[in-house]
């Protein structure tokens, strides 16, 4: 299954209510969950963007639905990042001529 990292970065009205974001961090997971993906990890972060996630979903349209349902609530922004593990990665630079 791809994976994906989203760099999430709260918005003000996330920040307002940063208190209820672990129930929302739950509530992603589900959706998630029920996209047919799973949440690997999560990580509250210093620097650039204020956390980071890894999940695995079906495919790209599938991730995309999630991302976009989480973010459209308004508590986040994210960038995302295609993941691919070292075994992908190994068969990339193999097939390079």
């Amino acid at each position: 299954m791809p994976t994906y990292i989203a760099l999430l970065s709260y918005t003000q009205k996330g920040m307002e209510n940063i208190k209820e974001s672990p129930s929302r961090l739950d509530k992603a997971r589900e959706a998630i969950k029920s996209a047919g993906g799973q949440l690997k990890s999560f990580y509250l972060t210093m620097g650039g963007y204020d956390a980071v996630s890894i999940f695995e979903a079906p495919d790209d349209a599938a991730y995309a639905k999630t991302i976009l349902s989480i973010a459209s609530k308004g508590n986040i922004k994210t960038q995302t990042l295609k993941a691919f593990t070292e075994d992908e990665y190994r068969k990339i630079i193999s097939s390079l001529q």
